[in-house]
């Protein structure tokens, strides 16, 4: 058993459909050769009961005539009065007569009737007497003489004015050969039938399941590591077609996790390497004065005032860079922040008077988005670093403009298509601009446009990716735009949410 259980599951789907099939067709056969062969035995039983109860009466007038006389005259006077069971349809037909005691009185003769060697005419006994007494002229089975016998169908008439009764019977073998032929033909023909159709079947199931072998090799590219392979479409309202479908969807998603996770590597890969370059610097830096002093080439007050003067610029900048890289990695872990209503048009009007005192040669000026007048705009969120996103925008402008170059401060409400509102604030400068190459970029951490990274010509790289992670936490976006005339816009959405009003105190409050 078991070893059949494991050749059937090493078995393929085609041959174990059409196995399936054509066991249920000849379970279907066998029970219509059964019910065939029922049917036809109850159907020519009742075309013999019939014929006994149509000619019942006739038989036992005639055979009761037959016995009467067979008394009062010779044994061989009477046979012209017999009735002739072959005119009546009772060719094979057998009759007696037989007093209370089912002993036999009078035998219809058989020469009207055919040959017969007397050996399958039926043998009752008592019980079979007395059943067919309890339903005189009703037809009933009793077996034959020999087992071979397919027994008779016999029905009991008591005959009027005596005691006897009259027991007409007819055999049941054509009935059991025509049922068992009947059975034969019928498993036979279904058989070679289901034979043919499992055959007829097998080259249509292998045309039927000709997508799921299409599917099938190409999950087997799929796993051998060609993910942009895709499952051929079907028809939608078939069970492949649905199955194409959803494996389509599904190797479309596992790409994308593919990709995306390549891409987190190289970034990740990229964000240490340029953090290891940023960190090497001052490092080499301080390492290489603190080489220098303790080789005793730093004798001279003013050369030691000087070191340590790198010394500490290093690595104050190096401090900066880490607490840079801490404020991404806690940004990162998307930490929960404080939220509390924030005026955006007070920090922009704080970041423009804090603008003035850093850059005095700066025209620095708070307008609307539209109008040179401010519009009040509000938001939920964490003060202080929405503070840090504004000054970083302004810093970044400050440093790639030109002296002198005017920046303005845009505060206002944006309505957008779906029927919300966004608080904007803009920082507008009127310098080179951004080159398209680098406005894809910019927001990326430690990517700067100048490739010789020097120092002198901008920072580490991280100002822009910090305020894009700080917005995209505060359920925002920036986006960099060209200004009018020429010069860079930097723009942050925040979701818009107005301030609420203090609740002025009741009448009764300030009487208590």
């Amino acid at each position: 058993m078991k070893s059949f259980r494991a050749q059937w599951r090493r078995t393929s789907l085609r041959t174990k459909l059409v196995t399936v099939m054509l066991g249920l067709m000849i379970v279907a056969i066998f029970a219509t050769a059964v019910g065939s062969a029922h049917t036809l035995r109850i159907a020519m039983t009742n075309q013999i009961d019939k014929q006994l109860n149509v000619s019942k009466s006739t038989m036992a007038y005639g055979l009761n005539k037959a016995y009467l006389y067979s008394l009062n005259e010779d044994s061989g006077s009477h046979d012209a009065l017999d009735v002739d069971a072959t005119l009546l349809g009772l060719s094979s037909a057998y009759a007696d007569i037989r007093d209370q005691d089912g002993e036999i009185v009078y035998v219809m003769p058989r020469s009207r009737v055919g040959p017969s060697n007397g050996t399958d005419l039926p043998l009752l006994n008592m019980e079979e007497i007395q059943q067919l007494a309890a339903h005189p002229n009703s037809p009933a089975t009793v077996p034959g003489a020999f087992p071979t016998s397919a027994g008779w169908r016999t029905v009991m008439i008591p005959l009027k004015s005596s005691e006897l009764n009259l027991f007409l019977s007819m055999p049941l073998d054509n009935v059991n050969r025509t049922v068992n032929q009947t059975a034969v033909l019928v498993l036979s023909t279904g058989t070679l039938t289901a034979l043919l159709m499992s055959m007829i079947a097998y080259g249509l199931t292998g045309r039927s399941l000709k997508p799921l072998i299409n599917v099938e090799r190409t999950a087997s590219m799929i796993a051998d590591g060609d993910l942009s392979q895709r499952v051929k479409d079907y028809p939608a309202e078939t069970e492949v077609g649905r199955l194409s479908r959803s494996l389509n969807a599904m190797l479309a998603q596992i790409e994308k996790a593919f990709n995306d996770r390549e891409a987190s590597e190289r970034k990740m890969r990229r964000f240490i390497q340029d953090a290891s370059h940023e960190l090497r610097t001052p490092l080499v830096t301080i390492q290489g004065y603190s080489e220098f002093y303790r080789y005793g080439g730093l004798a001279e007050p003013e050369a030691m005032d000087s070191a340590m003067g790198r010394i500490e610029s290093e690595s104050k900048r190096m401090a900066r860079l880490v607490e840079d890289l801490l404020m991404l990695a806690r940004l990162d872990e998307q930490r929960p922040m404080e939220k509390q209503p924030v005026d955006l048009l007070v920090l922009g009007q704080d970041a423009v008077e804090d603008t003035k005192v850093r850059a005095p040669d700066r025209t620095v000026k708070l307008v609307g988005l539209v109008s040179d007048r401010p519009s009040p705009a509000s938001t939920v969120g964490d003060d202080a670093r929405i503070r840090q996103v504004i000054a970083n925008l302004i810093t970044n402008a400050l440093r790639y403009t030109p002296e002198g170059s005017p920046l303005e401060v845009a505060v206002g409400v944006r309505s957008l298509v779906a029927g919300t509102m966004d608080a904007v604030v803009e920082i507008r400068d009127h310098g080179p601009g951004i080159p398209a190459e680098d406005a894809k970029r910019i927001f990326e951490r430690f990517y700067r446009s100048d490739s010789s990274r020097q120092r002198e010509t901008g920072g580490s790289g991280l100002g822009l990716a910090i305020v894009a992670a700080i917005v995209q936490q505060h359920g925002g976006s920036v986006a960099l735009a060209d200004t009018p005339g020429g010069g860079a816009t930097m723009s942050i959405s925040l979701p818009y949410e107005p301030l609420r009003e203090p609740k002025e105190p009741e009448v009764d409050d300030i009487e208590d």
